[in-house]
């Protein structure tokens, strides 16, 4: 049987770049967040989180807050699982999306935390269309992106203090304390380049 088809490494050229940035969907972890999405929108990226709250909340936020910027924060947003006194099939949980999303792309798929791996999961979806994955503090469904991204071939890279910021974060996903070394991975990875090779550690 064969095997799925090879994703692509990088956006062809005529395509705006999508940078998909995972982490907690409770602790803001503000500073590394607004860092992050300033710097995207003034690079020019489209942004994809998972719609919710915290780093999502966050880096989504500090993103739109730049007036001069030509990318858009897209939110891939979980479903809920529906049944006797719960929302709709289908129709997002409360509080997705945050205020900030500008894309909204809805899904019917309520898996998360602890099941982020999961076939229903949109997990699947966040790394899928990111381009290049940025990984910042999370819990259990941060580090099941962070595995997923290794799973499909998806460049990324964690700006964390500490591997341990980011449960089970796999050996395949480098850890970087300092910023600029984060962008060298982003831009490289985004222009078809090698992302370890960036820059002299």
């Amino acid at each position: 049987m064969a095997g799925p088809p090879d994703l692509p490494a990088h956006p062809p050229p005529d395509r705006r770049a999508i940078v998909g940035v995972m982490g907690s969907g409770r602790d803001p972890h503000t500073a590394r967040a607004h860092r992050v999405g300033t710097w995207l929108a003034r690079a020019g990226y489209h942004l994809l989180t998972g719609g919710g709250a915290g780093v999502m909340a966050a880096v989504t936020e500090a993103f739109v807050g730049v007036q001069e910027r030509s990318g858009q924060a897209i939110g891939i947003l979980p479903g809920s699982p529906g049944g006797p006194g719960s929302s709709v099939p289908g129709s997002a949980p409360p509080g997705y999306p945050n205020p900030w999303v500008e894309i909204a792309i809805r899904t019917h798929l309520d898996a998360r935390g602890s099941r982020g791996g999961d076939a229903d999961s949109r997990n699947h979806l966040n790394v899928l269309t990111s381009d290049v994955v940025v990984v910042l503090p999370g819990g259990e469904g941060t580090g099941s992106e962070a595995r997923l991204a290794v799973r499909y071939g998806r460049p990324a890279v964690a700006y964390l203090a500490r591997r341990s910021d980011v449960p089970g974060l796999p050996d395949g996903v480098p850890v970087e304390t300092r910023f600029d070394r984060v962008q060298a991975f982003v831009r490289a990875a985004c222009s078809g380049g090698t992302p370890r090779d960036s820059f002299t550690r």
